[in-house]
């Protein structure tokens, strides 16, 4: 018995900030942002490797890992962690999440391997979502790591002049 090609329509991208963002397929080379629709490609040469043109600008992208439908990419050297999600996908993802309930505490990863250039913040600290927390200096950069909740810090791990890898969790927050 052949299977029935499964139609999907759209895609979801939701990025490790919990914002989401909606690909109609198939996929266009275009985006729209308010009322304006903006030609965006995709190309590849030998002096600049893979880039996104965008209003005449490259903005050099690189794919460094990929695992099932989680990706990161280095987007103009800023790291970016996402899902891909299909319909069926993103509502599973909702009914398994609220069975779970809401987490007490969020972990503020390291988003690529680097040294702690700053920590900004103390145990016992009130942040917001959005205030930076931690230098982080990758590829002779320096990044801001930001808090992505608002709450209460309980555990900074980072310290300054240390070396961390991708994913070792820099600061500890409360959000209950």
């Amino acid at each position: 018995m052949a299977k029935d090609k499964i139609n999907i329509k759209r895609l979801y991208v939701l990025s490790s900030e919990n914002k989401r963002f909606c690909f109609p397929q198939p996929l266009k080379h275009s985006i729209r942002i308010g009322k304006r629709e903006y030609e965006v490609k995709l190309k590849y040469d030998e002096k600049f490797g893979t880039y996104i043109l965008w209003k005449n600008r490259k903005y050099p992208v690189e794919i460094v890992g990929s695992r099932q439908n989680k990706y990161e990419i280095l987007f103009n050297d800023i790291s970016y962690t996402f899902t891909v999600e299909t319909p069926f996908s993103l509502k599973r993802m909702k009914v398994l999440g609220s069975s779970k309930g809401k987490s007490e505490k969020e972990l503020l990863k390291a988003p690529m391997p680097g040294k702690i250039i700053d920590v900004m913040v103390r145990e016992g600290s009130a942040v917001t979502r959005g205030e930076p927390l931690v230098i982080l200096e990758a590829m002779k950069m320096q990044n801001e790591i930001q808090s992505p909740v608002n709450g209460k810090v309980t555990k900074v791990l980072a310290k300054p002049n240390t070396n961390v890898m991708k994913d070792d969790i820099l600061v500890e927050i409360s959000t209950g």
